[in-house]
C-alpha cells in the first residue's frame, strides 16, 4: 500500500527521533497521571468537593477525545512536523497555565486546553512513526515510543505525591512545563520533514472517507477493545488490593513499580518481536498470557505480597506489550494521506472506550458490608472476553490488509 515519500533517515537519526517522540508521549501522559495524587492537596486549597476534583481530572481525556475527533477533518492537510510542534507548543503553554491558575474555574480551563493539545498531539505521535520509519522496523519503533506509558505510570504518582508534600502542588506542573518547554527544543532540532500524502479533500469528506472505509472500522474496532480489556480492571486494582488482598497503602507503589519496571524492558523487546514476526501471532500469544492472567488477578484473596507482585506484573506485562503488535498492525494497515485524521479520531475512540470501561466496572463492583470489593472478579470475566475479542478483532483486520501482519522482510509482504 503506498506511504509517500519516507525520509531516508540514519540509525542514530531514527534512534533519536524514536526518543524524542517518546519523551512526548511520556509528557502527555504525565500530565494525565500526576493529577491523581493531588486531589487532597487542591481540595484543601480551592475548598472544593471531591466530585469536582474528579471534574478536574476527567477534564483532560475529554477535551482529548473532543478534540481528537475534530481533528480528524483537518490533520492531513497539514505537514506532520509542523502540526506535531505547533500542537505541543499549545500543550506546554497549558501546562503552564495550570501551574499558574489562581483558581479552580482557572484550573479547569488550563485543563482542557493541555487535554485538547495534548491528546492531538499524542495521536500524531504514531501517525509520524508511520511516515518515517519503514515497515520492517516499525514493531520496535512502536515498542520504544510506547515505554514512555509505563515510565509515566511509575513516576507520575510518586512524583506529584513528592512535590505536593515537599514543596505544593504548583510545582508537579511547573517542573512538567520546565520539561516540555526542553523537549519542544530538542524536538524542533530532531523532527524531520517527512514527505508523506497529504490529503486535498475538503474536510467533511476526509472524515467521511476516514469514518466510512471498511479497514478503517476494523481498525477502530480493534483499537476500541484494545483499551477496553484492560481499563475494565486497571481502576480497582489498588482499591482490590488493599480491600480484598490485603495489602497496606503503603505496599501499593510496590505493585506500580515493578509492573511498571519490568514493562519498560519487555516492551521494547515485545516490539522487536513483532517486526520479526507475524504482529496476529504476537498478538494472540500476548493476549493468551493476559487472559490466563487477568482471572486471577480479580480473584486474588488474602495474598503473600511477593506472589500479588508476581501476578500483577505478568498482567501487566502482558496487558501493555499488546499494544505494539496491535498499534503496529493498524499503522501498517491505513494508507498515509488518511493516517494523521485516523489516528486523531482513533485516540479519540480510545478515550471512549477507556471511559466506557471505567463506567462499567463501577456498575459490575460494589463493596459489601465488611469492606470487600465484591463484583471485581466480574469485571475479569469481562476483560477476558474483550481480550479474545481483540484477537479475533485482529484477525479480521489482517484478512482485509495481509500485508499490515506480515514481516516486510518477507518475499510476501507488501508495502505499507
Amino acid at each position: 500500500m503506498p506511504s509517500g515519500s519516507r525520509a531516508a533517515l540514519s540509525t542514530a537519526h531514527e534512534r533519536t527521533l524514536l526518543m524524542t517522540l517518546a519523551a512526548i508521549q511520556f509528557t502527555h501522559i504525565l500530565d494525565f497521571m500526576i493529577m491523581m495524587p493531588l486531589g487532597a492537596s487542591l481540595m484543601r486549597v480551592f475548598d472544593i468537593t471531591p466530585g469536582q476534583f474528579s471534574l478536574l481530572v476527567a477534564s483532560y481525556g475529554l477535551a482529548a477525545a473532543v478534540t481528537g475527533f475534530l481533528g480528524g477533518f483537518v490533520l492531513d492537510r497539514f505537514e506532520r512536523r509542523t502540526a506535531l510542534l505547533t500542537l505541543y507548543t499549545g500543550f506546554g503553554l497549558a501546562t503552564l497555565a495550570c501551574a499558574l491558575a489562581p483558581s479552580y474555574a482557572f484550573l479547569i480551563g488550563a485543563r482542557l486546553a493541555a487535554g485538547a493539545f495534548g491528546g492531538v498531539a499524542g495521536s500524531l505521535v504514531p501517525a509520524m512513526v508511520g511516515d518515517a520509519i519503514p515497515p520492517e522496523r516499525r514493531g520496535r519503533a512502536m515498542g520504544t515510543v510506547m515505554t514512555a506509558f509505563p515510565l509515566a505510570s511509575v513516576l507520575g504518582v510518586p512524583l506529584g505525591l513528592a512535590l505536593a508534600t515537599w514543596i505544593e502542588w504548583h510545582a508537579a506542573f511547573f517542573l512538567l512545563a520546565a520539561l516540555s518547554a526542553i523537549i519542544l527544543a530538542v524536538a524542533i532540532r530532531i523532527l524531520p520533514h517527512v514527505s508523506t500524502q497529504r490529503s486535498d479533500n475538503h474536510p467533511l469528506r476526509q472524515m467521511y472517507e476516514i469514518l466510512t472505509h471498511r479497514i478503517h472500522l476494523r481498525a477502530f474496532l480493534l483499537s476500541v477493545v484494545l483499551v477496553f480489556a484492560g481499563a475494565v480492571i486497571i481502576p480497582f486494582m489498588a482499591p482490590s488490593m488493599v480491600a480484598n488482598v490485603g495489602l497496606s497503602e503503603s505496599q501499593l507503589p510496590l505493585i506500580y513499580f515493578f509492573g511498571g519496571a519490568c514493562t519498560f524492558f519487555t516492551t521494547p523487546w515485545i516490539g522487536r518481536l513483532t517486526d520479526r514476526h507475524d504482529k496476529l501471532h504476537v498478538l494472540t500469544s500476548l493476549s493468551i498470557v493476559a487472559m490466563i492472567v487477568a482471572p486471577i488477578v480479580t480473584n486474588l484473596g488474602v495474598t503473600p505480597l511477593p506472589v500479588t507482585l508476581v501476578v500483577t506484573t505478568l498482567f501487566f506485562v502482558a496487558m501493555s506489550g499488546r499494544f505494539a503488535p496491535a498499534m503496529a498492525l493498524v499503522t501498517n494497515a491505513i494508507e498515509a494521506r488518511y493516517r494523521g485524521g485516523f489516528m486523531s479520531v482513533n485516540s479519540a475512540l480510545q478515550q471512549a472506550a477507556g471511559a466506557l470501561a471505567n463506567v462499567a466496572a463501577g456498575l459490575l463492583i460494589h463493596r459489601d458490608p465488611a469492606g470487600h470489593l465484591v463484583g471485581y472478579a466480574r469485571a475479569g470475566y469481562v476483560s477476558l472476553a474483550a481480550f479474545l475479542l481483540t484477537v479475533a478483532l485482529a484477525a479480521w483486520l489482517r484478512a482485509g490488509a495481509p500485508h499490515a501482519a506480515r514481516n516486510p522482510a518477507s518475499p510476501l509482504a507488501g508495502r505499507a
